[in-house]
This record gives structure tokens, sequence and C-alpha cells, in this order.
């Protein structure tokens, strides 16, 4: 693959792979569930990585003003958001960011908002810190686009708020259902956080992948007030798909807040990867003509999959997410049991994640990722279609 050229790759191709997408599920099946990209990795990474290899230069990482560096030059180009390098810090990846520091602010039996559906590893560090879960879930209302979709419940935001969280983990952009929060939402939030002593920690790591049609907000872009209850966990993994590299950052936006993340561990900078460190700072510098062509063909991508369910399977409800390339499905009308991406493996050999995962009572919904070739989305959809429907 060239900066500009995505070449694809074929399933037997992508069945070499040794990452839990190709091994996880037998040789017959069509896997679309785990979050990563079937695209060969943007070249100035494979440059450096080879570098790396060739020069024996696999010690452990140490100073990378680089990441700082590079992520800031990325997030002025991109969103005009003014980084300060020295207050971005490495993690092993965003679970064990945010891991990390929710053991800052918040003691076991603390409560965390969250709202559902949402990403199935917010539930595993919630538990892993110990904290209590307050899910204020999102109204689902079926309509002509994600945000008519899925909208806030306010009310339930307000009184949880007031409850006595301390912590609202935010998904931004969100996965699953695929909605970015506008400038506006976010300063709700913001002035909530402010009036009830709230931190705000953002998981942004699908942020890179946005549509031109739904630009990004950084909670950090939003002022003084946003910098003073809020923080930023995110990642290159899946802009440019390098999550087997291990490294993530955590980003703070004035030096109060760069001052209580002092606690976090200092081995925390150490277990990221060396590899993960230096791709992600040459990702953030030197490969964004290859995610604007990645960008390009998601967004072909989400249309296709808009266009094959109207053929084969119309009863599927379906908004094309506004970032990203992950698809959530509302299955209901298919009537296919209680968990509806279990059937479809078993009947049609294509593997989705199922939506109970994102919470209990979404369980009637599955979550596809169409990062991949357009011939293997067209194949997986037209197969379930023949076998569910006949």
């Amino acid at each position: 693959m060239s900066d500009s050229r995505i070449e694809f790759l074929t399933l037997e191709q992508l069945a070499t792979h040794r990452s839990e997408k190709w091994r996880g599920f037998p040789a017959d099946v069509i896997p679309l569930p785990v979050a990563e990209m079937d695209y060969p990795v943007a070249e100035p990474i494979k440059k450096l990585l080879h570098s790396m290899v060739e020069n024996s230069d696999i010690g452990y990482l140490g100073s990378i003003p680089e990441l700082g560096t590079a992520f800031a030059g990325f997030a002025k180009l991109r969103w005009n958001w003014e980084v300060d390098p020295t207050k971005v810090r490495a993690a092993t990846d965003v679970g064990v960011g945010v891991v990390e520091v929710l053991r800052v602010f918040t003691n076991p039996g603390d409560s965390i908002l969250v709202s559902s559906p949402v990403y199935q590893n917010f539930y595993t560090w919630i538990n892993e810190t110990k904290l209590k879960l307050v899910d204020v879930p999102f109204i689902y209302n079926p309509g002509s686009d994600i945000s008519a979709s899925w909208s806030i419940d306010w009310d339930g935001i307000e009184k949880a708020y007031q409850g006595g969280i301390k912590v609202h983990l935010l998904c931004s952009p969100h996965n699953p259902n695929g909605r970015m929060y506008t400038k506006q939402e976010l300063e709700r939030f913001i002035e909530l956080a402010l009036a009830n002593n709230v931190i705000i920690i953002s998981d942004e790591i699908h942020s890179p992948l946005e549509y031109s049609d739904h630009p990004f907000t950084p909670i950090l872009t939003l002022g003084d007030k946003a910098a003073e209850c809020s923080l930023v966990v995110t990642a290159a993994s899946k802009g440019w798909s390098i999550p087997g590299l291990k490294c993530a950052i955590i980003v703070s936006g004035n030096d109060r807040m760069h001052e209580r993340l002092n606690s976090l561990p200092p081995a925390l900078h150490y277990r990221a990867s060396i590899f993960g460190a230096f791709a992600t700072a040459v990702a953030f510098s030197e490969s964004v003509a290859w995610l604007d062509t990645v960008i390009k063909q998601l967004d072909s991508n989400r249309h296709l999959v808009a266009t094959l369910l109207k053929e084969h399977l119309p009863e599927v409800i379906y908004n094309p997410p506004q970032h990203s390339y992950l698809a959530w499905l509302d299955l209901t009308a298919l009537d296919l049991g209680v968990d509806p991406g279990a059937t479809i493996l078993e009947k049609s050999k294509v593997a989705f994640n199922s939506g109970h995962i994102y919470g209990p009572q979404w369980h009637q919904f599955v979550r596809l990722n169409f990062a991949t070739s357009p011939e293997i989305i067209s194949q997986a959809i037209i197969q379930i279609g023949k076998t569910i429907r006949g």
C-alpha cells in the first residue's frame, strides 16, 4: 500500500495473520468483530520498524520527546488544538492508561458514569478498579441518522452528576453506536463536572478517523474550563491500526491537572513498547497521507454497508457511523433469538461482536467492523442474507 492507494488483502492472505481477529474463529468464518483494520501498515511506520529491528534497536523505552511533539503537531493540524508536548505521557495502551488514571482520581467503591451501549472494556476497567457503575443509557429511537437515533438522557446525566459520581468515563467518538458528541454537548458535560467536582476522562482513541461531514471536537479544545476538569487518553492504534505495538498517550490541558497526574506510577511510561512509542510518533508526524487515504475508503465502505443491507437484509436498522469503521446494527426484526450474533456465526459463518457485551439491554444488536475490502464486506452480508433469509 502506498500513501495514496490501498492494496486490499484477500481472505486467504488475511488468514495468515496472527492477531486475535484472525485466530479467534475457525478458518471457514469471515471475522468482522475486533477493531483493527485489514490494510497494509503505513510505509513510514513499516520503514521505522524495519530499521529498528535491522539495527537491533529493541531495548526498553526511555526518553521520547518526539511523542509529545508529534501528537501536538497532529492535533494542531487536525483540530487546531494547542497541545503542550510536555503534558503528553506514554502508557502501555488506552486500557492501562484509563485504569491508572482512575486510580489517581478514585478509591474503590466510588461511582463512575458511563452511557451504554459502550465499548465492552469500559466494564472491565471499572471492575478492575472496583468502582461502582452508574449507567445512564442513550435514549434509542430509530431515526434518520445516528444523532436522531441515539440521544443523550440529560435528566439521567444530571441526576448522576448530582448523585455523587467521581468520574465520567466518556467514549468520544462513541463506540459502538458511531455517534459524535457536539461541542455544545461536551460543554454541558464540562459545566456539570465543574459544578459537581467530577473528572471527565475522555477516551478519544477513534478520533483520527473522522469524516468531513462530522468533524471531531477534542474535549480539551474547549478552553480553560475543560482543562480544569477533564483529560484525554488516546492512541494511534485505531487510526493507523497498530494496536499490537502497545503505546497510548495521556494528555492534560493545564499545570494543575498535569501535577495531579504526577502521582501516576513511573512504570506506566516504561511499560509501553519502544516499537509502539516511536511508531506512534511517526504515525502522527509522517503518516497523515496514509490516514487520509484510509478514511476515504472507510467513507465508501460505511455507505456500501447501507446499500448491501437494503438489498439483502432490509429488516436491519443501520445508520452509517459519524466516525471510524464500526457499524452498529439493530437486528430485532430478524428474530434471531437472544443472541443474534451467535445465530449468525452458527448459520452464516460470519463473526460480529454480539450487542450484549456493550450492555445487557442491547442484545439485539451486533457490531460490524467494515475496515476491510469491499469484496469481503459484500461476501459477508450476501452470505448472511442467503443463510438467514433463504
